[in-house]
C-alpha cells in the first residue's frame, strides 16, 4: 500500500523533522490512517497486528497537542506490561526530540516507587505506564489526571486478558470526560467493545486488512522433536541459521530456566527473560540483547508483546503456544520492517495438531522438515566458511600478509598447508565445526569395536596404547546410553584427557566407556548404562584443564 509522506498528514514541522532525523520515509498504513483522524481530536479505534508501527500512530498527535507551558500530565499511555511501558516511552522521547521541553515518565511496577514519586512532582508532560502502578499513584494522590487530554489504551486486548479490567476501568472513570481516547488493539473482542460503547466517544475505526495474520514475509517450518531432544535439535539449527539475534520462546518459567543453562553449557551467548527475573535485570538483559552482546534471548511470553528489538532473524517456538493469537505475536517478533525472518517451531504428538489450527487461524503453511544430522550442520558451517572466504578474496576485502607467507612458503611449506592450518585456526576461535565430521573415536573394549578390547586408558594418555592381554569386555548385549559433556575442541580438550578423567574419577570397569564424539563445544560419550548415574553424580564439581564441566544425560537424538 502507497501512502503518502508525513508532511501531507498535518504533523507540525518539530515532530516532521524527528522523524526526518529517525530516517523514516512514508508512514506505515496504521499510521497513515490514524494520524489525521487523532490529529482532528476524535476518538480512534486502530485494528492492527504487532509490528505495525502502531506506536507512532498514536504518539506522533499526542505530541502535537501537548501544551509546554504547562507542567502537569497531559497524556497517559497504558500498556499491558513493563517492558512494553519502557519501549513506547524511549519512542516518545526519540519522536519528541525536537520539542527540546517534552517530559515523559514510565509508570510500572517493580520499580522504585520513591523515584517515580519525585519525578511526578517535579512535574511531566507524558505518563506510560501499566494499569496497576498507575492506579497506586492515582489512589495515592501522586498522579493528578485533571489535565489528562489524551488517553492511549495500547493493547486493550491484551490488557484484558491479563486481568486488568477492573484497574482500566476505575482509571477511565476518574479522568475528565472531554479528553480524547485511542483504543488500539490486535483483534476486536468482546471486553474490547465492551470498553469503547462504556467510555468512547463514536470512535473512528482504523483498520488495517488482517486477511493473513501473520507476515508472508516469515518463513515459518516445524520439526517433529521430543522433549528430551530439544536441546540437541535446537543446537544443530542455531548452527545452521547463524542467525545475528534469535528469540527462543519457552511456555514455563522452568522450560526458560533448563533451556538457557543447557544452552550455556554447549557455549552459547545467551541469557533468559521471564516472570520472577527483576525489573533491573529485565532492562539489562534487554539492552544486552538489543545491543548484540548476547545473541539468544529465551523466554516467556512475557516478552511475546511490546519487544521492540530490530534484526531479529529467527524466533524458535521451544514449546508450541495454547493460543493461537500467542504464536502470531511471537512470530511477529522477526520480519519486521520489510525484512524477511524465520519462525521455527517444535511439535511432537498430539501438538500436530494444535499446528493445524495455527495454520487455520493464520492461513499460512507452516511446512515440516526434517531434523538435520550433525554431519548435516557441519557441512553447512563449512559451506558458509567457504562462502566468506570467496566473497573477501572476490570483493578484495583482507589486509595482505605476503611476508609472512613468504616466510613460510621458503622454509618448504606448501600454499594448501598454510590456507589449512589458517582455516583451523578460525575454526577453532569460532568455536563451531565446518567442513569435517567431528573427533569420534571408539574406545577399546567398548561394545561393537572391531579391535580387542585392550587395559584401561591411563589418565590424560591421548596416544597409542601396549596392547595387554585381553581382558573381558561389556557383552554385545550390555545398553550404552550417551552423555552430553560440555567440553570441546574449542576448549582444547583431547578424547585421551576425557576417558583418562572419566576412568580416574570414578573408577570405572574396562569396557565402561564406548564412542566419544567430541564436536566444537561440546562432546558426546557413550557409557554403559549401569555406570552412567554413578559416573554423573561423581564428576560433579570435578575439572579437566582446569575448567569445571557439565556431564549429565545427552536428551538429544542420537545419531
Amino acid at each position: 500500500m502507497e501512502t503518502p509522506p508525513f508532511s501531507e498528514l498535518g504533523l507540525p514541522a518539530e515532530l516532521l523533522a524527528a522523524i526526518e532525523t529517525l530516517g523514516y520515509e512514508r508512514p506505515s498504513p496504521i499510521q497513515a490512517k490514524a494520524i489525521p483522524v487523532a490529529l482532528s481530536g476524535k476518538d480512534v479505534l486502530g485494528l492492527s497486528h504487532t509490528g505495525s508501527g502502531k506506536t507512532a500512530a498514536f504518539t506522533l498527535p499526542l505530541l502535537a497537542r501537548l501544551d509546554f507551558n504547562i507542567r502537569q500530565p497531559q497524556a497517559l499511555i497504558l500498556c499491558p506490561t513493563r517492558e512494553l511501558a519502557v519501549q513506547v516511552c524511549e519512542e516518545v522521547h526519540r519522536l519528541g526530540s525536537k520539542l527540546g521541553q517534552l517530559r515523559a515518565l514510565p509508570v510500572y511496577g517493580g520499580a522504585p516507587m520513591d523515584r517515580q514519586l519525585r519525578a511526578l512532582r517535579d512535574g511531566v508532560h507524558v505518563v506510560v505506564g501499566t494499569p496497576g502502578r498507575v492506579m497506586d499513584h492515582l489512589r495515592r494522590g501522586s498522579f493528578d489526571v485533571s489535565g489528562i487530554k489524551t488517553l492511549v489504551l495500547d493493547e486493550a486486548d491484551r490488557m484484558l486478558d491479563l486481568g486488568f479490567r477492573d484497574e482500566i476501568e476505575e482509571l477511565l472513570a476518574a479522568l475528565p470526560d472531554d479528553r480524547q481516547t485511542s483504543f488500539f488493539s490486535a483483534t476486536m473482542s468482546r471486553g474490547v467493545a465492551h470498553l469503547i460503547k462504556k467510555f468512547g466517544k463514536d470512535p473512528v475505526t482504523v483498520q488495517i486488512d488482517q486477511t493473513a495474520k501473520s507476515d508472508s514475509a516469515i518463513d515459518q517450518c516445524c520439526y517433529e522433536v521430543r522433549e528430551r531432544s530439544k536441546v540437541e535439535v535446537l543446537s544443530r539449527l542455531l548452527d545452521i541459521e547463524q542467525a545475528r539475534l534469535a528469540i527462543i520462546f519457552c511456555n514455563t518459567k522452568r522450560s526458560v530456566d533448563e533451556c538457557t543453562e543447557a544452552l550455556l553449557a554447549r557455549g552459547y551467548t545467551v541469557d533468559r527473560l521471564h516472570g520472577d527475573i527483576t525489573q533491573q535485570m529485565r532492562e539489562r538483559v534487554l539492552r544486552r540483547f538489543r545491543e548484540g552482546t548476547i545473541e539468544l534471548l529465551v523466554a516467556t511470553d512475557v516478552a511475546a508483546r511490546g519487544l521492540d528489538v530490530e534484526n531479529i532473524d529467527v524466533v524458535f517456538n521451544y514449546d508450541l503456544p495454547q493460543d493461537p493469537e500467542d504464536y502470531v505475536h511471537r512470530i511477529g517478533r522477526t520480519g519486521r520492517a520489510g525484512r524477511t525472518g524465520r519462525a521455527v517451531s517444535f511439535v511432537f504428538g498430539r501438538e500436530i495438531h494444535r499446528i493445524e489450527m495455527i495454520e487455520r487461524y493464520t492461513r499460512q503453511v507452516i511446512r515440516r522438515e526434517r531434523v538435520p544430522s550433525q554431519e548435516h550442520v557441519e557441512g553447512r558451517l563449512a559451506d558458509l566458511m567457504f562462502e566468506n572466504v570467496k566473497e573477501r578474496l572476490e570483493k578484495g576485502e583482507f589486509k595482505t600478509y605476503e611476508s609472512q607467507v613468504d616466510r613460510l612458503l621458503e622454509q618448504g611449506f606448501t600454499p594448501t598447508d598454510i590456507a589449512s592450518v589458517l582455516f583451523t585456526l578460525v575454526k577453532e576461535n569460532s568455536g563451531r565445526e565446518f567442513g569435517e565430521i567431528a573427533e569420534d573415536r571408539e574406545v577399546p573394549g567398548a561394545r561393537g569395536n572391531r579391535r580387542e578390547p585392550n587395559a584401561r586408558p591411563q589418565r590424560g594418555d591421548a596416544g597409542p596404547r601396549e596392547p595387554r592381554a585381553p581382558r573381558e569386555g561389556p557383552a554385545d548385549n550390555v545398553d550404552m546410553v550417551p552423555l552430553f559433556f560440555s567440553l570441546g575442541k574449542f576448549h582444547g580438550v583431547k578424547v585421551g584427557e576425557i576417558i583418562g578423567m572419566l576412568y580416574g574419577e570414578a573408577g570405572l570397569p574396562d569396557g565402561a566407556v564406548g564412542h566419544v564424539k567430541l564436536f566444537a563445544k561440546h562432546s558426546r560419550i557413550d557409557v554403559r548404562a549401569d555406570c552412567a548415574e554413578k559416573l554423573v553424580q561423581i564428576s560433579k564439581g570435578a575439572s579437566l584443564r582446569g575448567r569445571s564441566f557439565v556431564l549429565d544425560f545427552d536428551r538429544g537424538p542420537r545419531d
